[in-house]
């Protein structure tokens, strides 16, 4: 049976996309991809070498690619406003990827503004992003918005109430948050831009050897960096297939939660999953819009 692979993306000539995360893993990949495609891809991280060289890997991929780079800390929030202005008032942003990500930090600790890290640098660095980009975002014809999310924001231990996670910490409790409220951020923005041009998205990649696992520590840290880990997780290329459907097919539509064709994730068509527990309770998605409002103090209001 015929399947989706990227080879059936249709042509992204004059289109851009920009990538947090641009600089390794699944967002290197989904930059490579999208430019074999004729898109122009502005690739964001923290460290300027580290983005050169990933622009260098994509005009690799495709000598003809147009790759930009800038400097963005989603752990800061005066470093998420410079660069989002920027973008706003240059830009027109047609593909808007919210990658970037931390995992598994064995203690609690604070981004720059004091906002616990995982979900300040995966959820509210994104949000406040998001937030004073949009203006870049609103001037494409066809918008699309994929956030990154996981499996994890399933676990039980990811519910939304303690975000800052203040009474206690677990490590992989934050990032099940994060991931959560990547889901529970996408709905509602889904919601706040119905029967609008814009479409919103989320995805889970499956599992994949990337950057993420970096900060592991203790049994799980020697689990995911063993030989055996390695042989069951997949790339970050077969990773990257859910972003990139989300972001390119024609069979998609705001609102919905794209996960890989299965354990080997280029078997298939990345498929639709199932969404966690609660995740589009309306009343969620206010709750943490208006918390994400409040910690970040950042308005948006997404008028399409």
């Amino acid at each position: 049976m015929n399947h989706w692979t990227p080879e059936n993306i249709p042509d992204q000539t004059g289109r851009t996309a920009l990538i947090t995360g641009g600089n390794s893993g699944i967002g290197l990949e989904t930059a490579r991809v999208l430019a074999r495609h004729g898109a122009r891809v502005i690739l964001a991280g923290r460290n300027q070498a580290r983005l050169d060289e990933a622009a260098d890997a994509v005009r690799a991929a495709a000598p003809e690619a147009q790759a930009d780079t800038f400097v963005l800390d989603l752990a800061d929030l005066s470093s998420v406003r410079d660069a989002a202005v920027r973008i706003a008032e240059t830009e027109t942003i047609d593909l808007l990827f919210n990658n970037a990500g931390v995992m598994n930090l064995p203690e609690r600790q604070t981004t720059r503004d004091g906002l616990e890290m995982t979900v300040g640098t995966n959820h509210l660095g994104h949000f406040a992003f998001n937030a004073q980009v949009w203006p870049a975002v609103n001037r494409s014809a066809a918008p699309r918005v994929i956030s990154v999310s996981a499996d994890a924001a399933r676990w039980p231990i990811g519910k939304l109430d303690d975000l800052m996670s203040e009474k206690n910490y677990r490590a992989m409790g934050a990032y099940a948050k994060s991931k959560r409220a990547n889901i529970v951020y996408t709905l509602e923005l889904a919601r706040r831009t119905a029967g609008s041009r814009i479409e919103a998205l989320v995805i889970h990649p499956g599992a994949a050897m990337t950057g993420l696992q970096q900060h592991g520590t203790g049994a799980l840290s020697r689990i995911v960096t063993s030989i055996s880990a390695r042989l069951i997780m997949g790339s970050a290329s077969g990773a990257a297939r859910p972003s990139l459907y989300a972001a390119t097919s024609p069979q998609v539509r705001s609102g919905q939660f794209i996960g890989p064709a299965g354990r080997d994730q280029t078997s298939g068509t990345p498929k639709f999953a199932r969404l966690p527990k609660g995740a589009d309770d309306q009343a969620e998605g206010e709750r943490l819009w208006a918390a994400s409002e409040q910690l970040t103090g950042v308005t948006f209001t997404p008028e399409p």
